[in-house]
This record gives C-alpha cells, structure tokens and sequence, in this order.
C-alpha cells in the first residue's frame, strides 16, 4: 500500500491538478492524507469535490510546514510513504517507477 502525505496551506491555486495527477498512480487501496494547517482559500472544498474515499484530510498542527507534514505522514497507513508539496505535479507513472527502484536496489 502507499500513502501519499501532503502538507496544505491556501494552496487553491495548484491542489486540484496536483490531486488529480497523484490519483491516476494510486490503486484502490492507497490513501492520499491531506493535513492541512487552516486554509482560508478554497483548498479543503477543492479537496472535499474529489468524493474519493481514498483521500482523507485531517486538520493540521497550525504550527508550521515540517509539523504540517509530521501530522500528515503520522496519519500514514502505507508500506511506503510519498512526500508531496501542495503545489507538485506527478507524471502518470511516478509511483510505478519509485517502487520498481526500490525492489531492484
């Protein structure tokens, strides 16, 4: 299973593309945990329009971005954990290719 941990702070700009990009490389029993440290923008209702049970947002410490992402990573189910900017866009076979890096080394 991996989980994706992303750290949000007003990022309506970028997180609806940067979701979408991150879901085509999940299965369906991977997890996106979104800790977000009190938005004032529209990113949790961006969030929240995705209706998929694979993505879980949790409020953030609202202590800064390492606690931010402290938060989302301690959320974590995942035998192996993506860290994600809320501003980052993954190509469509970016968890494909870290995973078969990490079995061949």
């Amino acid at each position: 299973m991996v989980s994706v941990a992303m750290a949000t702070y007003n990022g309506s700009k970028y997180i609806k593309r940067q979701i979408e990009s991150i879901l085509v490389n999940l299965s369906p029993v991977d997890e996106i945990i979104v800790s977000d440290d009190g938005s004032t923008d529209d990113t949790i209702d961006i969030v929240h329009s995705f209706f998929d049970d694979r993505i879980k947002i949790i409020e953030g410490p609202h202590n800064g971005l390492v606690k931010n992402f402290a938060n989302a990573i301690d959320k974590c189910s995942g035998d192996y954990i993506f860290l994600c900017d809320q501003d980052d866009y993954w190509y469509p076979n970016k968890v494909e290719r870290v995973l078969k890096a990490f079995k061949e080394h």
